[in-house]
């Protein structure tokens, strides 16, 4: 399965009781440039698990970040990282 393809079905599991209302995915650019995908993870079975958080800067222009912040996962990195951020969030997700 495709990795877009995971996060989609990873989204589609997360609808229930109207939680697309009020939470959800959002994959936008930076003006860096690179990405930024954010995830809710309220209301998800990885709303209280511990993410260790992610961070190589080899240069400027190949960087990653990823962490979790309260109870939202969050990634980012150059315009080469968006598969590598979401791989990092489908690995964590998938140990629960």
């Amino acid at each position: 399965m495709s990795t877009i393809k995971w996060l989609e079905e990873w989204y589609k599991s997360q609808c229930v009781n109207d939680w697309q209302h009020f939470y959800g995915v959002k994959i936008e650019t930076l003006d860096n440039p690179g990405w930024v995908v954010t995830i809710d993870l309220a209301d998800t079975a990885l709303a209280d698990k511990t993410f260790e958080e992610y961070e190589v800067t080899n240069s400027d222009d190949d960087w990653i970040h990823c962490r979790v912040n309260g109870e939202i996962f969050e990634g980012c990195g150059d315009p080469s990282k968006l598969e590598e951020i979401i791989i990092i969030f489908k690995n964590w997700a998938e140990k629960y």
